[in-house]
């Protein structure tokens, strides 16, 4: 692990605060900008609308509200890597100017749902995209795929597939988030989470132990489920995703945690609007990051 930034490293596993998921690509595109208040006819190409979406991702990365006294980590797609903020580029941009730790999506989609679980794509060129990624200074990678319901094999399969490419990340000086999402809509959430918790602590053991992984996870219907793994020494952080839940919700499931912090995408985002005054969109970004960083560091005893 070499090439880590011990600074950012101690951030990332010891300090206080929450990740920002800041990494929709080209299919969760159109609905984050339609979120924003952004439509589709406001663009003709995929050019325009990535042109737009860098605009809202400037609005909320430059934003006072937006810095690492709060915020941890920084999510990004991989243009967004590519492309500058204010004349920088922007993992420089998120470290130097705001202390905010640069991560890089490098999933490229998921499969058609098999044993009840949706596999990640293969993901092309993935090497060459590491050493892109090592190059601009980002510190570590996502890559998500999904749970649909408690099928043993499934999730077993998804667990062996996130650590073997987690393993090639590793091997290129980046740590990885492992982010096997259980649906917060599974009929048998519980159990499948139970079932994950196994599969991820069995690989976590076999890791040799100078290893530095992180894991991105749906927060459980057992408050505390993930306390082993987040206490393992190879496991520098158990992130939480907001998974659909409003964030008020999201909020109050994370705060009952002690093992989690946050790392949310539209629940960062919820009630941001292209229309706001530069005072409103502040005020409104900056009531969601208190509201984030509280459930996040502040927490209330498990039920």
């Amino acid at each position: 692990m070499e090439n880590v930034d011990t600074t950012q490293r101690q951030i990332v596993s010891t300090g206080n605060g929450f990740f920002a998921a800041l990494d929709q690509s080209g299919g969760s595109t159109p609905k984050a900008l339609a979120d924003y208040g952004v439509e589709a006819s406001r663009y003709s190409s995929d050019a325009e609308m990535f042109d737009l979406v860098h605009e809202m991702r400037t609005r909320v990365i430059t934003n006072p509200a937006f810095d690492g006294t709060r915020i941890l980590g920084g999510i990004l797609f991989e243009q967004t890597m590519e492309r500058d903020m204010l004349g920088i580029p922007t993992p420089r941009y998120l470290w130097e100017q705001k202390h905010v730790v640069p991560f890089l999506k490098v999933d490229k989609g998921l499969l058609d749902e098999e044993s009840s679980v949706q596999l990640m794509k293969p993901i092309p060129g993935l090497d060459e995209l590491l050493a892109r990624a090592g190059s601009h200074g980002v510190f570590g990678t996502k890559m998500r795929s999904v749970i649909k319901d408690a099928d043993k094999g499934g999730i077993t399969a998804i667990v062996d597939q996130q650590f073997e490419i987690g393993a090639q990340i590793s091997a290129a000086g980046l740590v990885p988030i492992l982010e096997p999402e259980v649906s917060i809509k599974a009929p048998h959430k519980e159990e499948a989470e139970a079932l994950l918790r196994d599969a991820i602590q069995a690989h976590v053991d076999a890791l040799p132990s100078d290893a530095a992984i992180m894991l991105k996870l749906t927060i459980p219907s057992r408050p505390g489920l993930y306390t082993d793994l987040a206490a393992d020494s190879r496991v520098l952080r158990v992130l939480a995703l907001s998974g659909g839940y409003s964030r008020d919700e999201a909020c109050e499931r994370l705060a009952a945690d002690p093992s989690m912090i946050a790392s949310f995408s539209r629940a960062l985002l919820q009630g941001l609007s292209d229309g706001q005054s530069d005072a409103e969109f502040n005020a409104t970004l900056d009531e969601a990051v208190s509201a984030i960083y509280d459930a996040s560091v502040n927490k209330t005893a498990a039920a």
